[in-house]
C-alpha cells in the first residue's frame, strides 16, 4: 500500500465490489447490443470496460485479502 492510500473498512469493499459487478450487467447489456447491431466500435468499449471492471475486482479482492477477511470464499 503507498504512503499516502487511505486503509477502506471491509463494508466499503464489499460495496464496491458489489457496485463494480452491478456495472458488468451494463457492459453485458452494451456488448449484445453491439454484436446485434455489428457495432465494432461499442464492441471494442464494452471489451475494454469489461478488462477494466476485471482488473478493479482484482484490485478489490487484493483489497480484502489484506484486511484479514474470514469470509469462507475467499480462503
Amino acid at each position: 500500500m503507498s504512503a499516502g492510500a487511505k486503509k477502506k473498512s471491509k463494508s466499503s469493499v464489499y460495496l464496491s465490489l458489489g457496485s463494480t459487478a452491478f456495472g458488468a450487467l451494463s457492459v453485458v447489456k452494451q456488448a449484445k447490443l453491439a454484436r446485434k447491431e455489428s457495432d465494432t466500435l461499442r464492441l471494442a468499449d464494452a471489451v475494454m470496460s469489461t478488462a477494466k471492471i476485471v482488473t478493479g475486482l482484482a484490485i478489490l479482492y487484493r483489497e480484502l485479502k489484506r484486511l484479514g477477511d474470514d469470509d469462507v470464499l475467499l480462503g
